[in-house]
């Protein structure tokens, strides 16, 4: 096995996170950051939205629009990470 590179880490290393990498001639898993900060981005859009319209037209049914802030929380918060890993280098 070749010694491994600073900027073979940086690219991302082929088969990371991935236990079925090359198994049976699988291709190795590619990175989907853009997609899951795509996602996270939708989920705190709507999720936030929603929850407001629910608090100003719906006010017996606050406790869907809670749950619904928490959900906007949740999606900020993986929304943040996820940012923070693009930004580090991580390919996706």
């Amino acid at each position: 096995m070749p010694k491994r590179k600073r900027e073979d880490y940086e690219r991302g290393l082929p088969g990371y996170h991935d236990p079925m990498a090359g198994v049976a001639g699988a291709p190795y898993a590619r990175s989907a950051l853009t997609l899951r900060l795509w996602l996270a981005g939708f989920g705190l859009v709507f999720c936030a939205v929603a929850a407001v319209l629910i608090f100003l037209n719906l006010p017996e049914l606050s406790w869907l629009a809670w749950v619904l802030v928490v959900l906007a929380v949740i999606a900020a918060v993986d929304f943040g990470w996820v940012l923070y890993r693009k930004l580090r280098g991580e390919p996706g």
